[in-house]
């Protein structure tokens, strides 16, 4: 987490305090929703860098050559809304896998569209086919990433789904 991120959470804080102790019921059930909603959405993210960072680590020690590059905080675009939050990219020779994932932070950066909690965007220099957009769900009180396809979820990004766009940089 960085600075902002441990200042803003500490503010949120405070203001849950201050509206229990005021007998505002109603701001802190929204303060505890959402201070649920960005501890499930930083561990989806969290889950998803993790698992690539995993991969290419593993065959670093096989001997590849992948260099690995994360931008910590990242802002980019996401159907007219501005997504904040990290982003990882994998570098091996001319190849480049690149994933952004976050989701909008403040009023100013515009609404999440189709109740997601996040997006992801994972791209592939070059191969613009390859490359997905996550959207951040929850599936039965659990959060899910689901592809998107034309802006309404296809199927469950799972750990087998990054199998595939990792063959896809190696080139495997």
């Amino acid at each position: 987490m960085n600075e902002l991120d441990d200042v803003w959470s500490k503010m949120l804080l405070q203001a849950l305090e201050n509206a229990k102790s005021s007998g505002r019921h109603d701001v802190a059930d929204y303060l505890t929703l959402k201070a649920t909603n960005d501890a499930i959405r930083q561990a989806s993210v969290s889950w998803l860098f993790d698992s690539l960072v995993e991969m290419a680590s593993h065959a670093n020690r096989s001997g590849s050559s992948i260099s690995i590059e994360r931008k910590d905080p990242h802002s980019f675009a996401y159907r007219g809304s501005n997504m904040v939050g990290s982003r990882l990219s994998l570098r091996q020779g001319v190849r480049c896998l690149t994933i952004e994932a976050g989701w909008t932070r403040t009023p100013a950066d515009g609404f999440m569209r189709g109740g997601a909690l996040a997006f992801a965007r994972i791209s592939h220099f070059g191969l613009p086919r390859a490359s997905a957009g996550l959207l951040l769900q929850r599936s039965n009180d659990s959060p899910i990433w689901m592809t998107q396809n034309d802006g309404k979820p296809g199927f469950a990004f799972k750990s087998e789904s990054w199998s595939e766009h990792f063959r896809i940089f190696t080139g495997d």
